[in-house]
């Protein structure tokens, strides 16, 4: 529907003779001009339009506003890695200054080998010494086993001989009894017969022939007892011989029958020359790792910081010698402490636009996870709201947002643990 033109209605004339009438002051007029404006429908359109474009805008303003969460309570943080000696030392070469970047492997710090090198040198030949050492107890264990068996062995038979000895010379004495027993029946018939002779001969009824048949008779079966008694005694010997002989091969195997005592002690010392020389191997390993020591390596890549080392200071062990900041967006994340008030809607894998102040910057990242306290629990004297009059204080609590690997991020290395940023968390 189109508006409807106005038409300028005529002026009334003045009546003849009428006076004529008083001219508007500027304020009626003005503000006759404001309600023929306002009446005017034209501007009721333009300004309907006009408050329809401005809600709209609110609208989406609120919308935009209400999408993310943002706080500039936030800031860069980092891997500090502490450089550290590993062994004492005079500080021969120092590599590195401040602010220098390093790849990781890096020599850093060269502290004097000397000693070392001779720690190496004197472990090595304790080593070598002790290998021999174990080498001989080793051979030794075979020798030993065979020695004792032999032993053993000897010991055994020489029990058995003995016995057997004794055995003989015990039948051989008996045997001797007999024979003694024999003889003196038969140097008793001679001596007897002797005097029947003796008698008869005094008497002449026989022939001194007879009786001199008769005296030699008698005479050998003396001789023949005397023989018999001195074998029987000979063979006593032989038993009481025997008998120690039996005693020396008893002792002689029960000496063998240590053999098994001998053998774990041979092995014993076999095994305690061998834990030697793993004692003196590892000896030369670590003397080895400490000369490794003295060359000080960067463990990761970063920016050197806080170098407190220099050359031909003496270090000790554990003394910091300076900082290596990682500056790889892998090793660095943003901390950004949000009001607990913002944290309804901040869940982890939400997209965040980070802008650093430091170069104005975007960087794209995503929430990865919420401390598990807020700041104020982490503090050296942390609030207790149980004394005293209690003021209640909106808490912040710390959200880890990480930057994402995108190719169109920056790479080289700009970024600082430590710098200001502003994290935008996209909820909606």
């Amino acid at each position: 529907m189109e508006p409807t033109s106005v038409v300028d209605e005529p002026k009334p004339q003045p009546e003849a003779g009428a006076p004529p009438s008083s001219p508007l002051s500027d304020s009626e007029a003005s503000y006759r001009r404001r309600s023929a404006f306002l009446t005017n429908p034209r501007t009721k359109i333009g300004l309907i339009l006009a408050g329809l474009a401005i809600l709209t805008a609110v609208f989406f303003l609120w919308r935009y506003l209400g999408s993310y969460e943002s706080t500039d309570d936030a800031q860069i943080d980092g891997h500090v890695n502490s450089v550290s000696a590993r062994v004492s030392g005079y500080v021969l070469k120092l590599n590195v200054e401040d602010n220098q970047y390093v790849e990781k492997g890096t020599v850093l710090v060269e502290i004097d080998p000397a000693d070392y090198e001779g720690a190496v040198a004197t472990a090595r030949g304790e080593y070598a010494d002790a290998q021999a050492q174990a080498a001989a107890a080793g051979i030794n264990v075979p020798i030993t086993n065979v020695s004792t068996s032999s032993q053993v062995s000897g010991a055994q038979a020489g029990v058995s001989s003995a016995q057997a000895g004794i055995a003989a010379a015990r039948e051989q004495f008996e045997a001797a009894k007999s024979q003694v027993v024999q003889a003196d029946a038969n140097n008793t018939k001679a001596q007897n017969d002797l005097l029947r002779y003796k008698q008869l001969i005094d008497k002449q009824e026989i022939s001194q022939q007879q009786y001199d048949q008769a005296v030699a008779s008698a005479q050998a079966a003396a001789a023949v007892l005397q023989a018999a008694r001195a074998s029987a005694d000979a063979l006593a010997a032989q038993i009481e011989q025997a008998q120690n002989k039996l005693q020396q091969a008893s002792a002689d195997l029960r000496t063998a029958d240590t053999a098994p005592q001998t053998m774990r002690v041979t092995r014993a010392r076999a095994l305690s020359a061998e834990a030697n020389a793993d004692r003196r191997k590892a000896e030369l390993g670590r003397a080895e790792l400490n000369l490794g020591y003295t060359q000080v390596f960067a463990p990761v890549s970063g920016m050197v910081s806080n170098r407190t080392v220099e050359a031909g200071q003496n270090v000790q062990p554990g003394q910091e010698m300076m900082k290596i900041i990682p500056l790889d967006e892998a090793d660095l994340w943003v901390t950004a402490n949000f009001k607990e008030t913002q944290l309804k809607n901040i869940k982890p894998g939400l997209p965040v636009d980070i802008v650093v102040d430091a170069n104005g910057k975007t960087y794209k990242g995503h929430v990865d996870s919420t401390a598990g306290a807020s700041g104020a629990r982490f503090s050296l004297l942390p609030p207790e709201n149980a004394t005293g009059n209690y003021v209640k204080v909106v808490q912040r609590i710390p959200v880890k947002i990480v930057f994402d690997k995108e190719k169109d991020q920056t790479k080289g290395h700009d970024l600082r643990p430590g710098m200001s940023v502003v994290p935008k968390v996209w909820i909606k």
